[in-house]
């Protein structure tokens, strides 16, 4: 059969590309061999593990890179600004630094809760147990300043062994608390040459000063950290632990406030979520519900009066429907809440994370003082559920329990090849090792120029509440 020549001339058409990427940056990997010379290397256990069978593409080489971006514009219309940026694949290395019986690992847990705390722990000291016969494993209490306030308890598969199906972190947390010559000095003393450090942004800005200490010491301990924040704010990785289960968790909500919202007469469902800097959880909650009739978000900013503005597109709402179902992120409408003390603005908490106004409260007082104002002798109905910390105070489900063990498995391979001072975690669904420099910095806003959101609006029918 001929091929019908409009497909020739596509396919020359597409043909005409070449497929190779320019200007790829190769971020850098430190290994403890970098400041400390003459390390000796020991062939991998996992060679002689029963449950293994390594071949040679088992094993991760250092050619082995994935790149930060993978859509490109081969036309050269729309150029990208700076190099590609590529990083070093996670997983097992043939050659290893570490010796399983000199190892002393400690696990720390720092910040706020999520879902998954306890699975990361868990894989942590079964991966090293299992796999690499590691028989010293500890774990540091109370975040960061457990390091130098309280003894460590030792961890081992058995004790573990239930630990995935809780939520919480049963090794305890808490914010600030971080001296760095104590924890250092601790970490020294009590002779742990891994440390696995498991928290936030914040927690990874401590995690910087940690590994710049260690590296300035020359001191032969490997630095682990795997990113934890329940509202997905940490850039580069596709995603958090934990925040798979808290979407779904933020779905029991939502739907009680739509059955409060529809079982009234111009009733409205106002359901308060997390997310301080970002609007990830209330954006990917709302799309998943499909009953949200307006997400309030950090990134897109609104305002109540006039032509445009919420109380407008709610009347409509009301008048079509009979009810409404608005949820709004605890960071959205900061700028646009009365202050009753300016002191308020710059009080922070220990984490130096901003402490930040009720925004779901001010909104219910807001939508109700609307209502007896334009509509007089109405009924009207505002039920307000802030399940703020139901949503993170779970244990985490099939998808989050299994990418706590990949998390778990890449920072074991990577600290026992003698790699420090990184993060490990899924870039473009491949797992990476990332400098924590990078990390500690990186911010993951939603954008409110992609699909994601247009394809909400186109949902929802949401104005953007931009004032003309």
């Amino acid at each position: 059969m001929a091929s019908s020549p409009y497909q020739n001339a596509e396919s020359e058409s597409e043909n005409k590309f070449t497929f190779a990427i320019p200007n790829i940056k190769l971020q850098p990997l430190t290994h403890l061999k970098d400041y400390i010379p003459n390390l000796q290397t020991h062939p991998s256990p996992l060679d002689t593990n029963p449950f293994f069978r390594p071949l040679s593409e088992f094993y991760i080489t250092p050619s082995d890179v994935i790149l930060r971006h993978i859509l490109h514009d081969f036309t050269g219309t729309f150029p990208t600004s700076g190099p590609n940026l590529a990083y070093h694949r996670a997983g097992p290395r043939k050659q290893i630094h570490f010796e399983s019986g000199h190892v002393r690992a400690a696990i720390v847990t720092c910040g706020g809760l999520c879902p998954g705390m306890n699975t990361v722990i868990k894989e942590l000291v079964v991966g090293l147990w299992e796999l690499y016969g590691v028989r010293e494993i500890y774990g540091v209490r109370a975040g960061y300043r457990g390091f130098y306030s309280t003894e460590a308890v030792a961890l081992n598969p058995k004790m573990v062994d239930e630990w995935h199906r809780k939520g919480g972190t049963v090794l305890e947390t808490s914010r600030g608390g971080f001296d760095l010559d104590k924890i250092v000095n601790a970490i020294q003393d009590r002779g742990f040459n891994q440390v696995y450090i498991i928290g936030g942004d914040g927690t990874m800005r401590g995690m910087v000063q940690i590994f710049n200490e260690i590296k300035r010491r020359k001191l032969n301990i490997a630095v682990a950290g795997i990113p934890k924040t329940v509202d997905n704010d940490v850039g580069i990785i596709d995603k958090s632990f934990g925040f798979q289960t808290a979407v779904e968790m933020a779905q029991q909500a939502i739907n009680a406030a739509h059955t409060e919202a529809e079982s009234a007469v111009n009733g409205i469902g106002l359901v308060k979520l997390m997310g301080r800097s970002t609007g990830h959880i209330a954006l990917n909650a709302t799309l998943c519900s499909r009953d949200v009739d307006c997400c309030l978000i950090p990134e897109n900013d609104f305002y109540l009066e006039g032509k445009g503005g919420l109380f407008e597109f709610l009347d409509i709402r009301l008048k079509d429907n009979g009810h409404a179902v608005l949820v709004v992120a605890e960071g959205a409408g900061q700028d646009i809440i009365p202050r009753d003390d300016q002191s308020h603005v710059a009080e922070k908490d220990e984490s130096g994370n901003p402490v930040f106004l009720d925004v779901g409260g001010w909104l219910k007082s807001e939508l109700k003082k609307w209502w007896e104002r334009d509509h007089p002798k109405e009924l009207f109905t505002v039920k307000y559920i802030d399940p703020t910390y139901m949503i993170r105070a779970v244990p985490a489900n099939a998808t989050d329990n299994l990418y706590c063990t990949l998390l778990a498995h890449s920072a074991i391979h990577g600290a026992m090849a003698g790699y420090t001072g990184f993060v490990c975690g899924p870039i473009n669904g491949n797992y990476a090792y990332i400098p924590v420099e990078e990390v500690a910095k990186a911010k993951n806003p939603v954008n409110t120029r992609d699909h994601k959101w247009a394809w909400f609006r186109s949902i929802a029918n949401q104005p953007d509440f931009a004032r003309s």
